[in-house]
């Protein structure tokens, strides 16, 4: 195993049907990732497009330590309740990959 980590990215970018409800989720979630080293480094940030195509929706991204780190947060049972806070509220894309 390395003895350095490479940070690694976690972007949500969401469409939400109840603002109000979702705000419950947003408030469990984000000092639960904190739990696993996640750090909010973006929050409904504007994409400009520059080249090719884009729906605009605004994303949050997090950095974590490792893409382990992400992937405990994910799978994590504790997170199970936390994520049916948005069910049927919102229709999320996720994406993860590891930094340089």
């Amino acid at each position: 195993m390395e003895s350095t980590q490479m940070p690694a990215y976690f972007i949500v970018q969401s469409t939400i049907k109840d603002d109000a409800q979702f705000q419950k989720y947003r408030q469990a979630v984000v000092p639960f990732i904190a739990g696993f080293g996640g750090k909010l480094v973006a929050k409904g940030a504007k994409i400009e497009v520059f080249e090719g195509e884009h729906d605009t929706r605004p994303v949050v991204m997090f950095e974590f330590p490792s893409m382990d780190a992400i992937h405990a947060f994910w799978d994590s049972p504790d997170y199970v309740p936390i994520k049916k806070l948005r069910d049927g509220i919102a229709t999320l894309n996720v994406w993860a990959f590891p930094g340089i």
